[in-house]
Formats: structure tokens, C-alpha cells, sequence
């Protein structure tokens, strides 16, 4: 049986690369996108059987693009493509409910291996990623409906934190100093209770922060 695909990347060099490495498979190509909105739309045309989605992309990333999909296509299956091993990044896409993690540097054989657990209904999650974000999905206090102080300039932090930017990147974001995104970042974690950034992403998601 044929396995239906959309590949969602805004560099078109990718998603050429994607599409040369499936070729003579059971893996066809039904649609691409370059952004998450255009993912979205392009999901309810082409009904793809898997999508895989790049994270970092223009008008909507690829975490809100997965939750948006997890919500009008809760059995989609759902692969998370991004150039960067951040926990981050890994723990958001654990707890949006995707189906994998692949990165760019993936060889054919495990691109292709991924698609086909996905498309069977298997997760297509790593042991090793998983025991990464065991600990911050764990985290009693992230499903307590506590509500937290945070200052507004504290929310936007953790907003930006949760979308797996680095403080620098933050401080470059909102206009403020790395020191003062680092004492920020300081508070943020004692305030809701939790060790570390990846936790902390994992709290916001669960708090429709982000």
C-alpha cells in the first residue's frame, strides 16, 4: 500500500532532498508547503497519510502548525523535522502529541523507516529521545492547575524560552540584555516549580502559554 506524504520546509533544497530519497519506495510525495499556514491548508486538500514537518519556518512555525493540526486531525500521524537536537524542541513535540522526532541529519534508511512506523500507527520516538523529556513530562507540578505570578515581562520570556530560543536570541527578541533574560529565566523556574528550560517549555505548553 502506498504511503501518502506532505512535506512541510521552507527551503525548497530540502524538500527536493526528501523527495529524491523516497523515490523507487512505497512512499509518495502528495503535497509540499513552505510555512505552517500553507501546511495546514495544504493537509485538509491533500489528506496525506503522514506530514512531515519541519520546525523552524516563517508565518507559523512547526509546533504551532502541529498543534493546530493535532486539533482538526486528532490520528494524523505527525513527524517533527528540524536541524537542530534541542530538549526543547523534543519535550514541545512530546507534549503536542507528535508521532517522531527526525533530524535533517537523518540517514535514508532511518527516514524512511520513520515514515512507515508513523504510517502503521506506531510512534516513531527513539528510546533515547524519550528518556530526554521523561523527566520534564513528569514533573508533578506541570499538570497542577496552579496559577503562577509570572510578570508580563516573565510571560514573554517563557513564551520565547518555549518556541527553544536561546537567551541570547531572547534578549535580541524583546530588546533586553542577556543578564537580564538569564535573571529572568532564573525566576520563571523557581516561580513554577521546575529544574530546567526543558520543563519549563513543557509547563507553557500545558498552560496554553504558547
Amino acid at each position: 500500500m502506498t504511503i501518502k506524504l506532505l512535506i512541510a520546509d521552507d527551503h525548497e533544497v530540502v524538500r527536493l532532498g526528501i523527495k529524491s530519497l523516497l523515490v523507487n519506495t512505497d512512499i509518495t510525495v502528495v503535497a509540499e508547503a513552505s510555512d505552517g499556514e500553507a501546511a495546514v491548508a495544504a493537509v485538509r486538500k491533500s489528506q496525506p497519510d503522514v506530514v512531515l514537518l519541519d520546525i523552524r519556518m516563517p508565518e507559523m512555525d512547526g509546533l504551532t502548525a502541529l498543534s493546530r493540526l493535532r486539533m482538526e486531525h486528532p490520528t494524523l500521524k505527525i513527524i517533527m523535522l528540524s536541524t537542530y537536537d534541542n530538549p526543547t524542541y523534543v519535550a514541545r513535540a512530546v507534549a503536542l502529541g507528535a508521532n517522531g522526532y527526525l533530524l535533517k541529519a537523518t540517514s535514508r534508511d532511518e527516514l524512511i523507516g520513520a515514515i512507515r512506523k508513523a504510517a502503521g500507527g506506531e510512534d516513531a520516538w527513539t528510546r533515547d529521545e524519550l528518556r530526554r523529556v521523561t523527566g520534564a513530562l513528569a514533573t508533578p507540578r506541570m499538570s497542577a492547575e496552579v496559577e503562577v505570578p509570572l510578570t508580563q515581562r516573565e510571560s514573554e520570556v517563557l513564551r520565547q524560552l518555549a518556541h527553544g530560543l536561546t537567551n541570547k536570541e531572547i534578549g535580541q527578541a524583546l530588546g533586553i540584555s542577556y543578564e537580564t533574560v538569564k535573571e529572568h529565566v532564573q525566576h520563571i523556574l523557581r516561580k513554577i516549580g521546575v529544574n530546567d528550560r526543558t520543563q519549563a517549555a513543557v509547563w507553557a505548553v500545558r498552560k496554553n502559554l504558547v
